[in-house]
Protein backbone atom coordinates (compact mmCIF):
# COMPACT_ATOMS: atom_id res chain seq x y z
CA UNK A 1 0.00 0.00 0.00
CA UNK A 2 2.35 2.00 0.42
CA UNK A 3 4.45 1.54 -2.60
CA UNK A 4 1.23 2.38 -4.20
CA UNK A 5 0.76 5.88 -2.74
CA UNK A 6 4.27 6.72 -3.52
CA UNK A 7 4.09 5.80 -7.03
CA UNK A 8 0.53 8.06 -7.28
CA UNK A 9 2.20 10.89 -5.67
CA UNK A 10 5.36 10.60 -8.50
CA UNK A 11 2.31 10.69 -10.74
CA UNK A 12 0.67 13.73 -9.54
CA UNK A 13 3.87 15.59 -9.73
CA UNK A 14 4.61 19.16 -8.17
CA UNK A 15 4.99 21.00 -12.48
CA UNK A 16 1.56 18.74 -13.25
CA UNK A 17 -0.29 20.07 -9.79
CA UNK A 18 1.12 23.81 -10.00
CA UNK A 19 0.02 24.04 -13.42
CA UNK A 20 -3.61 22.49 -12.97
CA UNK A 21 -3.92 25.08 -9.60
CA UNK A 22 -3.42 28.03 -12.03
CA UNK A 23 -5.99 26.88 -14.40
CA UNK A 24 -8.22 25.96 -11.79
CA UNK A 25 -7.62 29.76 -9.93
CA UNK A 26 -8.64 31.02 -13.44
CA UNK A 27 -11.73 28.91 -14.32
CA UNK A 28 -12.89 29.94 -10.69
CA UNK A 29 -12.24 34.09 -11.06
CA UNK A 30 -14.32 33.47 -14.47
CA UNK A 31 -16.94 31.79 -12.66
CA UNK A 32 -17.35 33.88 -9.72
CA UNK A 33 -17.67 36.96 -12.30
CA UNK A 34 -20.21 35.10 -14.33
CA UNK A 35 -22.21 33.98 -11.31
CA UNK A 36 -23.55 31.14 -13.19
CA UNK A 37 -26.37 28.77 -11.70
CA UNK A 38 -27.86 31.48 -9.29
CA UNK A 39 -24.77 32.67 -7.44
CA UNK A 40 -24.76 36.01 -8.99
CA UNK A 41 -27.09 37.55 -6.14
CA UNK A 42 -24.18 37.15 -3.81
CA UNK A 43 -21.39 39.74 -3.38
CA UNK A 44 -18.42 39.10 -5.60
CA UNK A 45 -16.03 38.32 -2.52
CA UNK A 46 -18.60 35.66 -1.64
CA UNK A 47 -18.26 34.32 -5.28
CA UNK A 48 -15.04 34.57 -5.20
CA UNK A 49 -14.31 32.37 -2.50
CA UNK A 50 -17.01 29.79 -3.47
CA UNK A 51 -16.01 29.25 -6.93
CA UNK A 52 -12.29 29.56 -6.92
CA UNK A 53 -12.27 27.27 -3.43
CA UNK A 54 -14.41 24.79 -5.22
CA UNK A 55 -12.78 24.45 -8.44
CA UNK A 56 -9.36 24.37 -6.56
CA UNK A 57 -10.46 21.69 -4.40
CA UNK A 58 -12.35 19.59 -7.68
CA UNK A 59 -8.89 19.73 -9.29
CA UNK A 60 -7.06 18.40 -6.20
CA UNK A 61 -9.64 15.73 -6.19
CA UNK A 62 -9.11 15.27 -10.14
CA UNK A 63 -5.50 15.13 -10.21
CA UNK A 64 -5.63 12.06 -7.32
CA UNK A 65 -8.73 10.21 -9.04
CA UNK A 66 -6.52 10.09 -12.61
CA UNK A 67 -3.32 9.12 -10.80
CA UNK A 68 -4.18 6.45 -8.62
CA UNK A 69 -5.84 5.28 -12.11
CA UNK A 70 -2.52 5.86 -14.17
CA UNK A 71 -0.96 3.96 -11.49
CA UNK A 72 -3.41 0.90 -11.32
CA UNK A 73 -4.50 -0.04 -14.54
CA UNK A 74 -1.60 1.87 -16.68
CA UNK A 75 -3.21 3.50 -19.43
CA UNK A 76 -1.49 3.97 -22.40
CA UNK A 77 -1.94 7.64 -21.97
CA UNK A 78 -2.71 9.45 -18.76
CA UNK A 79 -3.85 12.73 -19.99
CA UNK A 80 -5.90 10.55 -22.64
CA UNK A 81 -9.40 12.59 -23.23
CA UNK A 82 -10.59 8.94 -22.16
CA UNK A 83 -9.19 9.36 -18.81
CA UNK A 84 -9.92 12.59 -18.37
CA UNK A 85 -13.80 11.64 -19.33
CA UNK A 86 -13.68 8.96 -16.35
CA UNK A 87 -12.56 10.83 -13.87
CA UNK A 88 -14.92 13.47 -14.23
CA UNK A 89 -17.72 10.87 -14.21
CA UNK A 90 -15.61 9.06 -10.69
CA UNK A 91 -15.50 12.73 -9.46
CA UNK A 92 -18.99 14.00 -9.78
CA UNK A 93 -20.93 12.24 -6.87
CA UNK A 94 -18.50 13.35 -4.07
CA UNK A 95 -18.44 16.25 -5.75
CA UNK A 96 -21.71 16.88 -5.46
CA UNK A 97 -22.00 16.38 -1.82
CA UNK A 98 -19.45 19.27 -1.15
CA UNK A 99 -21.00 21.85 -3.43
CA UNK A 100 -24.44 20.47 -1.39
CA UNK A 101 -22.66 21.20 1.93
CA UNK A 102 -20.46 24.13 0.90
CA UNK A 103 -23.35 26.16 -1.32
CA UNK A 104 -25.29 25.63 2.52
CA UNK A 105 -23.29 26.58 4.73
CA UNK A 106 -22.32 29.98 2.40
CA UNK A 107 -25.14 31.11 1.82
CA UNK A 108 -26.81 30.24 4.45
CA UNK A 109 -29.78 28.03 4.16
CA UNK A 110 -30.70 24.60 5.85
CA UNK A 111 -29.34 21.42 3.47
CA UNK A 112 -32.31 19.96 4.33
CA UNK A 113 -34.48 22.50 2.04
CA UNK A 114 -32.47 21.22 -1.22
CA UNK A 115 -31.88 17.93 -2.41
CA UNK A 116 -27.97 16.94 -3.91
CA UNK A 117 -29.11 15.98 -6.76
CA UNK A 118 -30.40 18.86 -8.09
CA UNK A 119 -26.33 19.78 -8.29
CA UNK A 120 -25.62 16.96 -9.71
CA UNK A 121 -26.08 18.23 -13.13
CA UNK A 122 -23.77 21.43 -12.91
CA UNK A 123 -21.09 19.76 -10.66
CA UNK A 124 -20.92 17.11 -13.78
CA UNK A 125 -20.69 19.28 -16.52
CA UNK A 126 -17.93 21.66 -14.62
CA UNK A 127 -15.92 18.97 -13.88
CA UNK A 128 -16.08 17.38 -17.40
CA UNK A 129 -15.23 21.26 -18.46
CA UNK A 130 -11.99 21.15 -15.94
CA UNK A 131 -10.82 17.78 -16.38
CA UNK A 132 -10.88 18.30 -20.61
CA UNK A 133 -8.96 21.40 -19.94
CA UNK A 134 -6.81 20.21 -18.26
CA UNK A 135 -6.24 17.38 -20.55
CA UNK A 136 -5.10 19.40 -23.13
CA UNK A 137 -2.92 21.72 -20.73
CA UNK A 138 -0.98 18.46 -20.09
CA UNK A 139 -1.05 16.06 -23.11
CA UNK A 140 1.65 14.38 -23.87
CA UNK A 141 3.21 12.66 -27.21
CA UNK A 142 2.04 9.53 -28.81
CA UNK A 143 5.20 7.60 -27.11
CA UNK A 144 6.23 4.11 -28.24
CA UNK A 145 7.95 1.64 -26.21
CA UNK A 146 11.47 -0.43 -26.70
CA UNK A 147 10.41 -4.31 -26.62
CA UNK A 148 12.40 -7.09 -24.58
CA UNK A 149 15.39 -8.47 -25.92
CA UNK A 150 13.56 -11.19 -26.81
CA UNK A 151 11.01 -9.22 -28.22
CA UNK A 152 9.78 -8.85 -31.99
CA UNK A 153 10.76 -5.85 -33.99
CA UNK A 154 8.24 -3.38 -34.85
CA UNK A 155 6.23 -4.28 -37.34
CA UNK A 156 6.80 -1.18 -39.21
CA UNK A 157 10.78 -2.21 -40.29
CA UNK A 158 9.36 -4.98 -42.65
CA UNK A 159 7.55 -2.44 -44.56
CA UNK A 160 11.29 -0.65 -45.09
CA UNK A 161 12.37 -0.85 -49.12
CA UNK A 162 14.70 -3.55 -50.10
CA UNK A 163 17.78 -0.49 -50.57
CA UNK A 164 17.38 0.05 -46.38
CA UNK A 165 16.34 -3.42 -45.10
CA UNK A 166 18.64 -3.83 -41.71
CA UNK A 167 19.26 -0.08 -40.85
CA UNK A 168 18.89 1.77 -38.22
CA UNK A 169 16.19 3.64 -38.46
CA UNK A 170 16.05 7.52 -37.09
CA UNK A 171 12.85 9.16 -37.88
CA UNK A 172 9.89 9.06 -39.50
CA UNK A 173 7.97 12.47 -41.16
CA UNK A 174 4.70 12.73 -43.15
CA UNK A 175 4.97 13.73 -47.09
CA UNK A 176 1.43 14.52 -48.31
CA UNK A 177 0.37 10.87 -48.10
CA UNK A 178 4.21 9.60 -47.99
CA UNK A 179 6.16 9.04 -44.86
CA UNK A 180 10.14 9.46 -45.43
CA UNK A 181 11.79 6.78 -43.46
CA UNK A 182 15.20 8.62 -42.16
CA UNK A 183 17.68 5.46 -41.63
CA UNK A 184 21.55 4.84 -41.29
CA UNK A 185 21.54 3.59 -45.01
CA UNK A 186 19.68 7.01 -46.56
CA UNK A 187 15.99 7.74 -46.85
CA UNK A 188 12.87 6.78 -48.93
CA UNK A 189 9.36 6.46 -49.01
CA UNK A 190 6.43 4.57 -48.50
CA UNK A 191 2.98 4.78 -48.70
CA UNK A 192 1.38 5.00 -44.76
CA UNK A 193 -0.37 7.30 -42.53
CA UNK A 194 1.65 8.45 -39.69
CA UNK A 195 -0.42 7.81 -37.11
CA UNK A 196 -0.91 3.93 -38.93
CA UNK A 197 3.28 3.89 -38.65
CA UNK A 198 3.53 5.05 -35.12
CA UNK A 199 1.56 2.11 -34.19
CA UNK A 200 3.59 -0.63 -36.08
CA UNK A 201 6.58 1.46 -33.90
CA UNK A 202 5.78 -0.26 -30.78
CA UNK A 203 9.12 -2.04 -29.56
CA UNK A 204 11.49 0.74 -30.62
CA UNK A 205 11.86 3.97 -28.19
CA UNK A 206 10.95 6.91 -29.36
CA UNK A 207 7.88 9.97 -30.00
CA UNK A 208 6.00 11.85 -32.28
CA UNK A 209 7.44 15.40 -31.83
CA UNK A 210 5.44 17.26 -34.52
CA UNK A 211 2.19 16.18 -36.37
CA UNK A 212 4.29 14.87 -39.17
CA UNK A 213 7.22 13.72 -37.45
CA UNK A 214 7.82 10.87 -35.13
CA UNK A 215 11.50 10.86 -33.81
CA UNK A 216 13.28 7.66 -32.03
CA UNK A 217 14.85 8.43 -28.60
CA UNK A 218 18.36 6.83 -29.24
CA UNK A 219 18.85 9.13 -32.25
CA UNK A 220 18.73 12.03 -30.40
CA UNK A 221 22.19 13.97 -30.27
CA UNK A 222 21.08 17.45 -29.09
CA UNK A 223 18.79 20.26 -29.79
CA UNK A 224 18.80 23.82 -31.31
CA UNK A 225 16.23 26.62 -31.30
CA UNK A 226 14.40 26.88 -34.54
CA UNK A 227 11.66 29.09 -36.29
CA UNK A 228 9.83 29.84 -32.80
CA UNK A 229 10.14 26.24 -31.77
CA UNK A 230 13.07 23.77 -30.93
CA UNK A 231 14.60 21.50 -33.27
CA UNK A 232 16.10 17.79 -32.86
CA UNK A 233 18.95 17.07 -34.60
CA UNK A 234 19.79 13.36 -35.34
CA UNK A 235 22.09 11.20 -36.81
CA UNK A 236 22.68 11.64 -40.49
CA UNK A 237 21.89 15.30 -39.95
CA UNK A 238 19.03 14.98 -39.89
CA UNK A 239 16.30 17.70 -38.30
CA UNK A 240 13.50 17.14 -36.84
CA UNK A 241 10.56 19.79 -35.54
CA UNK A 242 8.99 19.67 -32.08
CA UNK A 243 5.72 21.13 -31.47
CA UNK A 244 4.81 23.89 -29.10
CA UNK A 245 2.41 21.44 -27.84
CA UNK A 246 4.41 18.75 -27.10
CA UNK A 247 7.72 20.90 -26.44
CA UNK A 248 6.90 20.30 -22.53
CA UNK A 249 6.03 16.99 -22.53
CA UNK A 250 9.46 16.39 -24.20
CA UNK A 251 11.71 18.55 -22.15
CA UNK A 252 10.26 17.38 -18.81
CA UNK A 253 11.21 13.72 -20.54
CA UNK A 254 14.46 15.03 -20.90
CA UNK A 255 14.71 15.04 -24.44
CA UNK A 256 16.23 18.03 -24.75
Amino acid sequence: MTEVLRRIARALGLASLGRSLVIAGAAGVFLALLGPFGTDTAPLWQRMIYWVGLCAAGTGLGLTIAATMHVLFDPADRRSFVLALATALIMTPPSTLVVWWVTARLFGWNVLSASPLGFAGPVLLICLAMNFVNALAHRSPPHTHASPAEGAPPRLLERMPAKLRGAELYAVSAEDHYLRLHTSKGSDLILMRLSDAIAELEGLEGAQTHRSWWVARSAVKGARPGDGRAMLELEGGVQAPVSRGFARALRAEGWY
